[in-house]
């Protein structure tokens, strides 16, 4: 099972002071889909990937109140912010950038 040992030091490549708790919390939501590599990366490249992220991690998970236009710009933000990832975009860091974005790491 994962940890958020695991995930933290990707996550502070983007947030250095990102706390280990905060990442505990998103590796446990995302459970067993950390267990297959497929679904434990984002694929910045599928929109059906994006448009997961923004349903089901964005408006359902964290609350989030924006239109979907303004929830996708963000998720584009993320995605060239880890562009140097390329396609091993670790979705616990992922997740954590937009929670940080929404300011709902608090919510978590």
């Amino acid at each position: 099972m994962a940890s958020a040992s695991d995930y933290i030091e990707n996550v502070r490549k983007y947030r250095s002071n990102a706390s280990e708790e905060t990442v505990g919390k998103i590796v446990k939501h995302l459970g067993i889909a950390l267990q297959n590599r497929d679904s434990s990366l984002v694929s910045c490249s599928d929109p059906s990937e994006l448009e997961r992220v923004r349903e089901s991690w964005c408006k359902k998970k964290l609350g989030a109140s924006q239109s979907d236009a303004e929830l996708d710009a963000m998720i584009k933000e993320v995605c060239e912010d880890m562009a140097d990832e390329k396609s091993n975009k670790q979705r616990v860091t992922f997740y954590y950038l937009i929670a940080d974005k929404l300011d709902k790491l608090v919510t978590l």
